[in-house]
């Protein structure tokens, strides 16, 4: 009896050891296909040391123990989603993407990177568009398509950045067809492609009518972007959805035909941050047409933007930020957030013509695309050589090991990840930090719930087998 309980919840917890579905763009929003709701990024910039410390062989994806400290701090805070910019293609991130799979935080990942002949450079884009180049973005494809949680693919950050870059326009469009169609060749799920802007006027819908304009007359034409987002800084302090000018982007997204989000915001000024934008991000004037975003950012560098101060023996401590900015959070509606049926899903996107480009400025109307050079065809047609081919791996340990404070200076005791069930994301958990006067064991972090009468009790054996399975260290996956 007892061998046949074992085995039977054995059995049921290694059935939901996957904790997030594959998510879809369907018009303007992302969407969950196992139900059909539409899904809110509530996301965390993920590069511990920056862009100058990112080098080959290591990156912010490359270390499960440091994953696992901070996925177990981000499932406290409340996010679904991480935005790393830097990544190494070619080492094991097997460990890290299952961690945050198994929280339920998607990962959004840049296919550029700072090093020489890793990305398009804007004063010479048909230099640096070359076989080499493509290859890499290719690889980087190759690594992260196997994980369920690779939300999606930036093909390039802030690329476009002055109305002089005439040609760019162009190129990034063709970077978007060739990371698509090489998905759609050597993937079994499409995964969406999209760029991420500078909010800078009028250049922002210029670059937004530009890439999400379809040569086709429809979805189906490979160089348009799936999503376009913006690092906006507009709302600083406490500021108004007037007064910060959220009012002007929602009315200039209204009739956005991909889902538009905040690839980065978090005004630093004044400091600290008040985050009065969040409610107003996930309020009932912005979601309608946004979808959602990413603050800048999780670790503390010289810029003062961290949340988190990572120390070099693996200790971290919590900037006053992380608790101001998880008690905004706090006071989102998780319904609003995850259970709402999509409703934008059928747009259709303009067709690409000179009226698009507004502005009276040198910004490309130019809408012909570069073609494939032969080497990059031969890439697209047989696939990369040796691809790094990432999967989900189980788990053996789900306990924070070093030292995390609190802002406070108190030692968060008991600091664990919590494996969710299958079809759940990360959402805010409704706690905080503890106060100087006690430390704090770790509670179970709050998630969607989509299942109800068996499946419910499914989902509460799941957690039972989950916090089993830390003390005896069987595999979670």
């Amino acid at each position: 009896m007892i061998a046949n309980t074992f085995a039977f919840f054995l059995a049921l917890f290694s059935s939901l050891c996957a904790a997030v579905p594959s998510l879809e763009v369907q018009g303007s929003d992302f969407v969950n296909p196992k139900d059909g709701t539409r899904f809110q990024i509530v996301g965390v910039a993920y590069q511990p040391g920056g862009s100058s410390d990112y080098n080959p062989g290591n990156d912010p994806l490359s270390n499960g123990t440091t994953c696992l400290r901070d996925a177990a701090l981000m499932q406290r805070l409340g996010v679904n989603a991480i935005r790393v910019y830097n990544l190494d293609p070619t080492i094991n991130h097997d460990l890290c993407a299952s961690i945050f799979n198994a929280v339920g935080i998607y990962l959004l990942l840049d296919v550029n990177s700072p090093l020489q002949g890793e990305s398009i450079n804007r004063a010479a884009p048909w230099e640096s568009y070359n076989a080499v180049y493509v290859n890499r973005i290719f690889e980087v494809v190759e690594a992260f398509k196997g994980y369920p949680n690779t939300l999606l693919f930036f093909a390039g950050n802030e690329v476009i950045n002055e109305q002089s870059d005439s040609s760019v326009p162009s190129y990034m469009r063709a970077v978007t067809r060739d990371l698509k169609n090489y998905i759609a060749k050597h993937s079994n799920r499409t995964i969406p492609v999209g760029y991420s802007a500078a909010d800078v006027r009028p250049l922002l819908l210029d670059t937004w009518n530009y890439l999400q304009c379809s040569l086709t007359g429809d979805a189906t034409d490979p160089s348009r972007v799936d999503v376009f987002a913006l690092n906006s800084y507009s709302w600083c302090g406490d500021s108004s959805f007037q007064t910060s000018g959220y009012d002007v982007l929602v009315s200039d997204f209204a009739n956005t035909s991909v889902p538009v989000f905040f690839s980065e915001y978090g005004c630093i000024q004044p400091y600290p941050r008040v985050f009065t934008e969040v409610p107003a991000l996930y309020g009932p004037l912005v979601t309608p047409v946004l979808s959602g975003g990413i603050v800048y950012e999780y670790t503390q560098e010289v810029s003062n933007y961290g949340l988190v101060t990572l120390n070099d023996d693996g200790s971290a401590y919590l900037v006053g930020d992380f608790d101001t900015f998880q008690k905004q959070l706090n006071t989102l509606s998780i319904t609003t957030l995850q259970d709402t049926t999509a409703q934008n899903t059928t747009v259709v996107p303009p067709t690409c013509n000179d009226s698009l480009i507004t502005t009276t400025g040198t910004f490309s109307k130019n809408f012909t695309i570069p073609a494939v050079p032969s080497e990059v065809q031969d890439l697209l047609d047989n696939g990369i050589s040796n691809p790094n081919n990432g999967k989900l791996v189980a788990l053996t340990v789900l306990d924070v090991t070093q030292t995390v404070k609190s802002s406070s200076g108190v030692s968060i005791t008991g600091l664990k990840i919590t494996p969710l069930a299958d079809d759940e994301s990360n959402t805010p958990s409704g706690q905080t930090q503890p106060s100087p006067s006690a430390t704090s064991s770790a509670p179970a972090a709050a998630t969607t719930t989509k299942k109800s009468g068996a499946a419910g009790l499914v989902r509460n054996w799941a957690g039972l087998m989950a916090a089993v399975a830390g003390v005896m260290g069987w595999l979670v996956c």
